[in-house]
């Protein structure tokens, strides 16, 4: 959910943020150039659950490796990740996550695997308010973000089966969207940093905060501000980096007051470059109609949730996911104890904490 916005708390544990979702990069660690590439397609008249059409919706997207057919044509070896909120495809590229699951002996070797990035509505380089609309862009929410994401598939790429979606923050909500949607179109799910219930309860609470503390800024306008709203959004940069931190870390690292202020700021200024008062409305009011939890029974394929107990957004005291993944058949639920090592929510990005299950996952027979 970090839904966030991307190389936040990279001062904060370095953690690379995606808007709600807080993921990490380490900071000495030179990134890698993954050779990737980026694309677009457009969904002509697409209509939102909402009611709402729009023309033409704009989806990025970035590929890895490339596909692999089988005798009737059909691609077998397609992987897709799904980014956090305030994120983009590119995001998941970043050295916490890529350098430890691409390449040669790598869990996504891309010799033999072709990894799909989408960008959600909304963020990246797809369809958002900031394009022009405004707060007249329809109102999506996780399962247009789901459709679209099936019609690129589909229509755009010709992937017709998915070896494995894996998912972080809200990709880790649409991971559940597409297994109790379309069951059995991915072979495996990999969820992580999440619940399946409603968003409800202090998540819900803080998800609105961010949304009010923008909308309560005279430069707001309505959403037609002439510059970006500051105050509203320096609020909703302070809410996203409690809810995805890790506090233990945090105490660590910024053991004095004028540490914690130095790293706070710099965070606030990292973050504050590049973003859209509007974007953000919508990102955070996306997940306002998530709930899959009455069509869990739907998902038989094998998956791997996994949280961590240093995270904000999904608190593990609530017994959520210790209950409900008991009505999927072949689901494992992991969590990850806290530690000063641990990223908060953001651990969900750092591959190095779950990697080896992820492995696990991959070995089991799909049906």
């Amino acid at each position: 959910m970090r839904h966030i916005l991307a190389l936040l708390i990279a001062m904060f544990s370095a953690q690379v943020a995606a808007q709600t979702q807080p993921v990490a990069t380490p900071a000495a660690q030179p990134a890698k150039q993954w050779a990737n590439t980026q694309g677009s397609y457009t969904l002509k008249n697409f209509k939102f659950r909402s009611g709402e059409t729009l023309p033409a919706l704009k989806l990025g997207y970035t590929t890895l490796g490339t596909p692999i057919r089988d005798h009737t044509g059909r691609i077998t070896n397609a992987v897709m990740g799904l980014h956090g909120t305030g994120g983009s495809g590119r995001s998941l590229l970043n050295p916490a996550f890529a350098d430890e699951l691409f390449g040669p002996g790598a869990p996504f070797d891309l010799r033999t695997t072709y990894v799909i990035l989408p960008d959600n509505i909304g963020h990246g380089n797809s369809s958002k308010p900031s394009d022009g609309l405004r707060m007249r862009f329809p109102h999506y929410d996780y399962d247009d973000m789901v459709e679209a994401q099936r019609r690129l598939l589909i229509e755009h790429l010709g992937v017709s089966h998915l070896k494995l979606i894996i998912g972080t923050s809200m990709g880790c909500m649409q991971a559940f969207v597409w297994g109790t949607t379309h069951p059995g179109f991915a072979e495996r799910l990999a969820p992580f940093a999440c619940n399946t219930r409603e968003i409800a309860g202090r998540n819900r609470m803080w998800r609105k905060m961010v949304v009010d503390a923008i909308r309560a800024d005279p430069l707001w306008e309505g959403g037609d501000y002439q510059t970006q709203p500051v105050q509203g959004l320096r609020t909703a940069n302070y809410l996203s980096i409690l809810a995805g931190g890790n506090p233990v870390a945090m105490q660590a690292r910024f053991s004095t007051r004028e540490l914690a202020e130095k790293a706070l700021a710099d965070g606030i200024a990292q973050r504050g470059s590049g973003q859209d008062a509007n974007d953000i409305i919508y990102q955070y009011e996306s997940s306002r109609s998530y709930n899959p939890y009455p069509l869990l029974d739907r998902v038989t394929v094998p998956v791997l949730w996994i949280n961590s107990a240093d995270d904000f957004i999904n608190p593990p005291e609530l017994g959520l996911a210790q209950e409900d993944v008991k009505r999927m058949p072949r689901a494992r639920f992991i969590l990850i104890p806290a530690s000063a090592e641990t990223k908060g929510h953001g651990t969900h990005t750092w591959a190095k904490f779950w990697k080896a299950e992820l492995v696990k996952l991959l070995a089991e027979t799909a049906s």
